[in-house]
């Protein structure tokens, strides 16, 4: 009983280190995606900066009919340029949301490991409750990750170009393990 005893406790203090790990890799996925959300609104407050203060078609052939000097000329944005620059604009937006996009996958298959060690860990029944409450939370965070994502069109990428989780084994134990790869 007491070796039993002490075997539910190990579990408790490891699903409890895991919990908190989880916690702390969920915070750091919303303080990301919040972020990320931040610099797109900000990118979209800048194209209609853009498309309020864009030369005007007729303003420009006032000017020319009136002989505008070449400096004023020069002073203005000649439209292969803006059109590079609303190219960039736009792969920036691209990106990230495809790194949006790859953040919610990580998290998914996360959770779907989560989920799988807690089956294989938490099947004694003085640890139900605390299973359901964190199953509770876990699709509360999930369900403010969805509401807080950006809605991709059908034609996005099938994918991304670097995989956001490395597969690493315990030496102590070698058990696998997750881990985020470091960078950007």
């Amino acid at each position: 009983d007491e070796e039993l005893l002490r075997r539910i406790q190990a579990t408790i203090v490891q699903v409890q280190g895991d919990y908190e790990k989880l916690s702390s890799v969920t915070g750091n996925l919303l303080d990301d995606h919040h972020q990320k959300q931040k610099d797109i609104e900000a990118l979209f407050q800048s194209l209609e900066r853009l498309k309020k203060e864009k030369a005007d078609k007729e303003d420009l052939a006032l000017g020319i009919d009136v002989k505008a000097d070449k400096t004023a000329l020069a002073g203005k944005v000649s439209r292969t340029q803006f059109d590079a620059s609303m190219e960039r604009l736009n792969e920036m937006i691209q990106e990230m949301l495809s790194r949006v996009t790859g953040q919610e996958q990580g998290w998914h298959q996360v959770q779907r490991q989560l989920s799988e060690e807690m089956g294989s860990k938490l099947d004694r029944l003085e640890l139900g409750p605390f299973q359901q409450r964190l199953e509770e939370h876990w699709k509360s965070t999930l369900e403010q990750l969805k509401e807080k994502a950006p809605q991709t069109e059908d034609d996005d990428a099938a994918g991304i170009k670097k995989q956001l989780l490395a597969h690493f084994h315990c030496m102590s134990c070698d058990r696998p393990l997750s881990m985020l790869v470091p960078g950007p």
